[in-house]
């Protein structure tokens, strides 16, 4: 039997250095060239030789192909940074003004890690690992054109994985591994309201078509979705983040423009929040004499949601490594949005979660300047990558 927990535990001074590099050198978006040529580089050292390269731009496709026949399991990682100065003062803090914030440095070194163990066990390994290795997560782009470009073909994934780490969900500390049935976060749609009108003096509001007014009615109207029109028992988010419109105190504008996000856990109510916000503001404008225009950002994200013969896969790989009693089900769903949802739309998949808090003295939330994880536990993400693909088929 091949010993993954002892074998990751001593990689683990490998994928901090993998790590520190990564996190000095963030990119972002899909331009992540030098990303893709050091991830590129050592997975050459390992003697993978099956890579396919521009996916999404500066996406990875590598095959590790074992020597007994089975199954394509697919495992992702996102590899961009995020578009903000870091301010922690460690010693391999950002060179430039981008930051790792959201931890993708820490993914993509477990998934090297996993990478290094199985290339040593191909004579154990069971059918296909495809290695993912996607940019632009953080933009909603990543995964979408990832598949565009035929990430999921040649070969087909009968399953994949994935992991965030960090501290996004409740009911698993540092050095164990939640897990979750069913919905684990939230479809993301960003939305762009603009209300048309007919400007004019500030003196003489009747001779105008004021699309603030409509800005200001719509924007009540739309909290009543979630208050009036979503089950109590479900989840949803309305959030307008961004009103514009006017120059001048004294001066009626011809337009106004709400920005948001909406969010759900459910296809269904993803739906149907969708549908009534394009309904409740041109009704609202129509009705004060105005017209709306409503539209959708191309990549809204679909809710992740985790199947459960693959979750269940997962737990006895995790426990497997580190034992029934470490690995811990996530007690409730984020509505945060992760682009992982677009591959699970198409494969049966699960996304897990490995806590990685620092001490609660210097624990920072995702996307804080000062964001950091506790590298010491590295090593447990690589080890269920390798376990769950030595076991799952």
């Amino acid at each position: 039997m091949v010993n993954v927990r002892e074998e990751a535990k001593a990689l683990n001074p490998q994928l901090v250095e993998w790590r520190r590099h990564l996190h000095s050198n963030p990119e972002i978006g899909m331009e992540t060239p030098n990303t893709e040529a050091f991830i590129i580089g050592e997975l050459k050292k390992m003697g993978v030789v099956k890579i396919r390269q521009g996916l999404a731009k500066h996406g990875i496709a590598a095959l590790i192909e074992g020597k007994k026949p089975g199954k394509v399991l697919g495992i992702r990682c996102d590899i961009d940074a995020l578009n903000m100065k870091e301010d922690t003062g460690l010693p391999f803090r950002s060179s430039n003004d981008y930051m790792h914030a959201c931890g993708h440095d820490a993914h993509t070194a477990m998934l090297l890690g996993a990478a290094k163990i199985l290339t040593q066990h191909l004579d154990d390994l069971a059918g296909t690992v495809k290695l993912i290795f996607q940019p632009a997560e953080e933009t909603t782009q990543g995964a979408a054109v990832m598949i565009k470009d035929g990430v999921l073909s040649d070969p087909p994934l009968d399953g994949i994985i994935g992991l965030h780490t960090g501290g996004l969900w409740k009911g698993a500390e540092t050095g164990e591994i939640g897990y979750r049935y069913g919905p684990l976060m939230a479809a993301c749609d960003f939305f762009s309201i603009t209300f048309h009108g007919k400007g004019g003096h500030g003196a003489t509001p009747h001779l105008t078509v004021d699309p603030i007014a409509m800005a200001c009615q719509a924007y009540t109207a739309l909290q009543l979705l979630v208050s009036r029109e979503t089950s109590p028992i479900d989840s949803a988010v309305v959030t307008i983040g961004a009103i514009q419109g006017g120059t001048a105190e004294n001066i009626i504008a011809p337009a106004c423009t709400l920005r948001g996000t909406l969010r759900a856990l459910t296809p269904a109510t993803r739906e149907m929040l969708r549908t009534r916000i394009r309904k409740i503001c041109e009704d609202i404008a129509n009705a004060l004499r105005g017209s709306a225009e409503v539209s959708y950002s191309e990549y809204g994200i679909p809710p992740l949601v985790n199947d459960r013969a693959m979750t269940d896969k997962l737990r006895r790989a995790a426990s497997d490594i580190l034992g029934e009693k470490h690995v811990r089900e996530i007690v409730e769903p984020t509505m945060g949005a992760e682009d992982m949802a677009f591959y699970m739309e198409r494969v049966p998949g699960t996304f897990f979660s490995h806590p990685s808090f620092k001490s609660e003295a210097e624990n920072y939330p995702h996307h804080h300047p000062k964001f950091d994880i506790d590298e010491s536990v590295l090593w447990i993400g690589s080890a269920a990558f390798a376990q769950f693909a030595l076991t799952w088929a």
